[in-house]
């Protein structure tokens, strides 16, 4: 079958996609032939020296996810642990391989989740095809035959081999049916589980591991680029005849209509020149757009008509109206940007007949996707070569402009490899952003200070409306309702109220949203967390009590909730000074809840001294690096929480660097005790539920030092007003 342009486009901008049920599709002639390691299927190919390679589709970025796929193939192919290694398939092999390794977008905490069936039975049918080598070898029957640690043994006879040496008897061999691959219960695992040493890091740790921006490529020139500054804006015009004079300038080129890009032999030598190439911007209509008036328009969508439900129950406004007395307030959010470590970048090479690229991309099928339209050429001519990134968190994801920014470049200059490296700058201002949003929250109370009845209206933006218009559907996208929704596996409010309405009103500025780690929990949780925290204290319930009444149907969610304030002493005296606060919720699959200790000096220094953080993720592929993923969700939640935010100045973002967009630092790290609890039977993720956490547990615990109530996110100097 053909895969046109625009099919292939479609496809791999939605993400998804089924994966075909054999593992085995065979590669061309030429390929074949010259392979120096058996491919036993798709995920395993096994050398004479018995090393195992296995293939990983979903992209690394300090996640972890690497080796969690290849321990759970492993587990099932039986295979000797310290000689495993993997490697990337590229998203063209998959193509012309008729998708055998299913979706490779690695986003939304789906890496495992949504991919450990296949890869689990591309592990089984591997060793059964192994199996049956050696048990026709030695002409016993294949039941017969045990494994262990890439060795196949044969009992009754005496015999055993090891998986090297049957390796490619054995890639000849019929793929097993889906009825004949019967995976492992969870009972019988030895690798799942267990909290095994990361594949990647003694690269990481010596200097081995390349990184886009540290690839090299004979004859390889190097680009920076600059984009309009104002969102929606295009280049006007470029006086290039000065900067074409200075040493090691190749070119000064247009890129797309709205940047200019200087290629050298050297990066800085671009960006040096770049920086004083004269450029006149087109600005646009955007011009005069500010945050102030971005927060006006939010404002109006608290009130207005045209909100959409994500949950309702009951009649909430009559509930709250016929109440003994009501309670209100309204919170914010801002923009924030990705402010990965890495910059964007991308190597390009393109040619009348092909394109390459290399970057480090969190949808490998995305980027080539990108990169054909880009080119002009089928993707069948294309290839994107995976890197290991230097931090994603949703920015290299859905969107890849980087990579057709390269390709244009690349296009202009046929034949040289060319890599393009963005500027902190230009990375700051032209990102993919958190979306801003407001959130107004009602609640009604009787005279026993219950509540009746819950309204939360959001206003703002729409990530999806912004990235894939195509999947709003009567003017709802159901992404915004992140661990609200009234049921499902991804993310269900756990509270139960008699009367609840939650409702979007979707007002979209110009500045571009993005899936920004965590997406939409983030905010919910500290809408929805924080607010019941206030319902607490103007009723003198106690928080957990008060969380704990209303949780009383949903024991997962409560189990985590009881885990942090069991483990962190909630109810017990905190240390002098020391005051605490809670937060749970539910997302990406998974239940997660937090306890955080801290202390407020006179003059309103914050001191996070603790957070004690519980998740259940269902199973537990490796529970170190669910620790670990754990810290680093709170490095970035509360990253975002202390510090982030980004502000528009006649069209523009005003932040450009770490000095005035800055990050959690060592000295603001608290102490992280994460109690990783999977109760089975469900697929939940790890690398992003916490962060949403983490805010509202450290705001709820600074109201409880303060009296003061923070609403407006993020909180900066608020406490020292």
């Amino acid at each position: 079958m053909t895969t046109t342009r625009r099919q292939f486009l479609q496809r791999s901008a939605l993400g998804g996609g089924g994966l075909m049920l054999g593992f085995h599709v065979p590669l061309p002639a030429q390929a074949q032939a010259t392979a120096a390691t058996p491919e036993i299927n798709a995920w395993v190919l096994i050398k004479p020296d018995d090393s195992v390679v296995i293939r990983i589709a979903r992209s690394e970025m300090g996640q972890g996810t690497l080796t969690g796929l290849a321990q759970l193939v492993a587990e099932e192919l039986e295979c000797d642990w310290a000689k495993v290694t993997t490697e990337y398939p590229t998203p063209g092999q998959n193509l012309a391989r008729q998708r055998a390794w299913g979706n490779f977008s690695t986003g939304g905490s789906r890496g495992i989740r949504e991919s450990h069936d296949y890869v689990r039975k591309g592990g089984a049918a591997a060793r059964l095809m192994l199996v049956q080598a050696a048990a026709a070898d030695w002409g016993v029957p294949a039941a017969e035959c045990t494994t262990a640690k890439s060795l196949i043994s044969h009992k009754t006879s005496g015999r055993s081999t090891s998986y090297g040496k049957v390796a490619a008897a054995a890639a000849k061999l019929p793929i097993p049916t889906v009825a004949e691959i019967k995976l492992k219960e969870p009972g019988a695992w030895t690798l799942v589980g267990q909290p095994i040493r990361r594949l990647d890091t003694r690269d990481k740790l010596t200097g081995a591991q390349v990184y886009g921006m540290d690839l090299t490529l004979p004859g390889m020139l190097n680009a920076a680029i600059k984009d309009c500054p104002v969102f929606g804006g295009k280049l006007k015009s470029f006086d290039a005849a000065a900067t074409l004079k200075r040493p090691g300038i190749k070119a000064v080129l247009p890129v797309g209509d709205s940047a200019v890009a200087v290629v050298a032999d050297t990066w800085w030598r671009a960006k040096t020149a770049l920086d004083q190439l004269p450029i006149v911007w087109d600005e646009g209509p955007n011009a005069q757009l500010s945050s102030a008036a971005i927060t006006a328009t939010l404002k109006q969508g608290l009130e207005a008509k045209d909100a959409v439900a994500g949950s309702k129950v009951g009649d909430a406004p009559a509930a709250i109206a016929a109440s003994a007395r009501q309670l209100e307030a309204v919170y914010g959010y801002p923009f924030q940007n990705h402010a990965t470590m890495e910059t964007m970048n991308a190597t390009a090479r393109w040619t009348p007949e092909r394109c390459e690229v290399w970057t480090p991309t969190q949808n490998g099928e995305a980027a080539l996707a990108a990169a054909a339209e880009a080119a002009g050429l089928p993707p069948a001519q294309c290839e994107v070569y995976k890197l290991l990134l230097g931090g994603g968190f949703g920015r290299r994801g859905a969107v890849h402009d980087w990579v057709r920014q390269a390709v244009a470049i690349a296009k202009q200059m046929p034949g040289t490899p060319v890599k393009m490296i963005w500027s902190r700058e230009e990375d700051m201002q032209h990102g993919r952003y958190h979306p801003v949003t407001q959130c107004k929250l009602t609640a009604g109370l009787d005279a026993q200070g219950k509540i009746t009845g819950l309204s939360m209206r959001i206003s703002g933006q729409s990530i999806v409306a912004g990235i894939f218009p195509q999947n709003i559907r009567d003017g709802r996208d159901p992404v915004v309702f992140q661990g609200l929704n009234a049921d499902g596996p991804e993310g269900h409010l756990g509270y139960k109220f008699p009367a609840l309405l939650i409702e979007h009103a979707m007002r979209n500025p110009a500045v571009p949203p993005g899936f920004w780690r965590g997406v939409n929990l983030n905010q919910n949780a500290i809408y929805m967390e924080c607010f019941l925290d206030e319902i607490a204290h103007a009723t003198q319930r106690d928080p957990l009590a008060l969380r704990r009444e209303l949780l009383a149907g949903s024991p997962k969610h409560l189990a985590v909730l009881n885990a942090v304030a069991d483990k962190a002493g909630w109810g017990r005296p905190a240390p002098k000074g020391h005051h605490r606060g809670l937060a749970q919720i539910m997302g990406f699959g998974s239940y997660v809840a937090a306890c955080a200790e801290v202390s407020v000096g006179p003059k309103g220094a914050l001191k996070i001294h603790r957070i004690v953080a519980a998740t259940d993720c269902g199973h537990a592929v490796n529970p170190q690096q669910i620790e670990a993923q754990v810290e680093g969700s709170f490095v970035y939640g509360l990253s975002a929480a202390l510090f982030g935010e980004c502000t528009v100045k006649n069209g523009r973002i005003e932040q450009s660097n770490f000095h005035d967009y800055p990050v959690l630092k060592m000295e603001h790290m608290p102490k992280v005790e994460t109690v990783v609890m999977p109760s089975g039977g469900f697929w939940g993720g790890v690398g992003e539920p916490t962060i949403a956490v983490a805010a509202p547990a450290v705001l709820n615990a600074i109201f409880a030092a303060t009296g003061k109530r923070i609403r407006q996110l993020p909180l900066k100097d608020q406490l020292a007003a």
